[in-house]
């Protein structure tokens, strides 16, 4: 069965997702932020599909930390959930991802009128750069920035190494931090077309101030939370 659930679910994306590029195409003329408002309605809509065809929901642990300005987000990447529940608990975002996603048929397309900032993971420097001189502008805009800071989907008990750049972004605007912790990935996994019937548990931490710390201290409170959440979620304490 979970095959079946599964695969209707993927038709349903698969059908409804050339009918959401159309919609983010015709949208291109509205403000950055009035644009991701009707782009996000696809992610709002895939959730609750999610639920009926998979069985597959979640619950949020930490909501009062949640505020109501901007922050970077820095968050646990274990698989394609959670870039669909961020649309539906979060205000207005953008994501730090890597430039190849962009170019899948449909999806990447409708996400590049998104106002991601879309680089090249292999490029040192000159990615923090853009981070940074993007980020800038994102915030300018009212954007929430998103950042992935591991770079990619890890498998459940598995964590790898922390990047800097969202940090570096945090530091460099005097924007805090909220840090996010969630078991999608027991769940939905990496690259997994499977989805397993349950209760995603996704926990937000309370902010970090960025103001007064370097870079690299502010990434490794962020880590430090994120991994202690991850253990309390696997253990089900949280």
């Amino acid at each position: 069965m979970i095959w079946i659930r599964s695969f209707i679910f993927a038709l349903g994306m698969w059908l409804f997702t050339p009918f959401f590029f159309l919609a983010a195409f015709f949208s291109l003329p509205l403000d950055p932020v009035t644009r991701y408002r009707l782009i996000a309605h696809w992610a709002k809509i895939m959730l609750p599909w999610l639920k009926l065809t998979c069985g597959l929901s979640y619950r949020i642990v930490g909501r009062e930390n949640i505020p109501n300005t901007q922050v970077i987000v820095l968050s646990k990447h274990q698989s394609a959930w959670e870039t669909l529940a961020f649309q539906d608990i979060l205000p207005p975002l953008v994501w730090v991802l890597k430039r190849e996603l962009l170019r899948i048929p449909f999806f990447g397309w409708a996400l590049a009128i998104a106002s991601p900032i879309a680089i090249d993971r292999g490029a040192g420097r000159a990615a923090l750069k853009q981070i940074l001189d993007q980020g800038k502008a994102r915030l300018a805009k009212g954007f929430w920035v998103v950042v992935f800071p591991e770079g990619t989907r890890v498998r459940p008990g598995e964590k790898g190494k922390y990047n800097i750049g969202g940090a570096w972004l945090a530091t460099h605007t005097g924007t805090p931090v909220l840090p996010v912790a969630h078991n999608a990935g027991e769940y939905w996994g990496k690259n997994g077309f499977l989805k397993r019937p349950g209760m995603i548990t996704i926990s937000f931490g309370p902010q970090i101030d960025s103001k007064g710390i370097k870079a690299d201290e502010l990434n490794a409170r962020a880590e430090a939370w994120i991994e202690g959440e991850m253990a309390r979620i696997a253990a089900g304490e949280a």
